[in-house]
């Protein structure tokens, strides 16, 4: 059997036009995440969606809010958080690294692998559940490369940006437990 999930990038946020280190911490969307929102919710006017979930994140939970026109209950999980960055958390993206897969550990944050298992853990269990046909999860840029590189090589996707409110269209196969991505759309921007 074959499921479908949407995972989504949040819309613009303060933190992303000031060049801030997002992570765990949070800042609001700004007027334009708001209007990319509000275009991306057009991306699923015909598409049934059964369930809803957010990263905890109030930019994740309000980019849902807008996609869904507020019409459809959700839940927030931890597990779609973005990766931590520890003390580097809110700080300028100049000091990031050029190799982040483990470089943030030692300052109380996660390396890439421990992002890609909670990302595959927590959309597995999502779409594991029986009355889970198509699914939309809104989560974060460095959240959803994570995720696909669990399943191929994330380059050529990253070649294109992973833009606000990019939608992740995966196809799940329940037999194999594995996600395969079917397109991303970045709605033009």
């Amino acid at each position: 059997m074959k499921k479908t999930l949407y995972l989504m990038r949040h819309g613009q946020t303060l933190f992303n036009v000031r060049r801030k280190i997002q992570g765990a911490c949070d800042s609001p969307l700004t007027e334009l995440g708001i209007q990319q929102a509000g275009i991306a919710s057009a991306y699923f006017d015909d598409i049934d969606l059964d369930h809803a979930y957010s990263s905890t994140a109030e930019r994740a939970c309000d980019t849902l809010e807008i996609v869904t026109n507020e019409l459809m209950p959700y839940q927030r999980l931890k597990g779609l958080k973005e990766m931590h960055f520890g003390t580097f958390e809110g700080e300028s993206e100049d000091l990031n690294p050029k190799d982040k897969s483990t470089f943030f550990v030692q300052y109380g944050g996660e390396s890439g692998d421990q992002v890609r298992e909670r990302m595959v853990r927590t959309c597995t269990d999502i779409m594991e559940q029986d009355d889970h046909q198509t699914v939309l999860a809104v989560s974060h840029a460095g959240a959803c490369i994570h995720f696909l590189s669990a399943w191929q090589d994330p380059h050529e996707v990253m070649k294109d940006g992973i833009t606000n409110c990019c939608v992740f269209k995966y196809e799940y196969d329940v037999a194999e437990k594995t996600f395969e991505l079917l397109e991303v759309e970045r709605h033009g921007f």
